[in-house]
């Protein structure tokens, strides 16, 4: 019976079959091998800008030492690869979206009834509204009206 093939022709064969799906240059250094149960599994770090952390992984069948066959060729994450997040579904998205909106509008209307208590206090600062710059405007707007031509004097009207 014929030996299982090395490790340079499981090498070989997994470059061979990676480079069916990607460019060679970006397929780095064997990182693992491991045989067992007539299947060797091969790993690669990958040269790929964008995915640190990822590995080609080669899957290779060796029952037949004489022909040994590649099984499976993929871009794995490894550990400290940036990854999605789970996924969520959408009805559990709703409900939180919808909680958040709630706690909003709970805050905005917490925030209103300061605000009104701040417009109460405003209402007693009017009395010094028609005062500009220590110089109340509605005394001067009736000697102005007194003043203007066409004006009609109380005095003027009984002669």
């Amino acid at each position: 019976m014929p030996d299982a093939p090395g490790p340079e022709a499981l090498e070989a064969l997994s470059r061979a079959a990676l480079a069916e799906i990607t460019p060679e240059r970006t397929v780095g250094q064997l990182r693992e091998a491991t045989e067992a149960d007539g299947a060797a599994t091969l790993l690669f770090s990958t040269t790929m800008g964008g995915y640190p952390g990822w590995v080609w992984t080669v899957s290779v069948s060796t029952i037949d030492p004489e022909a040994p066959s590649v099984l499976e060729t993929e871009l794995m994450p490894g550990d400290g690869a940036l990854v999605a997040p789970d996924w969520v579904p959408w009805a559990d998205r709703m409900d939180e979206f919808l909680a958040q909106q709630a706690a909003a509008e709970a805050d905005a209307a917490d925030d209103d009834s300061d605000d009104d208590d701040a417009d109460e206090h405003d209402l007693h600062d009017d009395h010094d509204a028609d005062v500009f710059d220590g110089v109340d405007i509605d005394a001067h707007a009736d000697e102005f009206d007194a003043d203007s031509p066409g004006s009609v004097d109380a005095s003027d009207e009984d002669d």
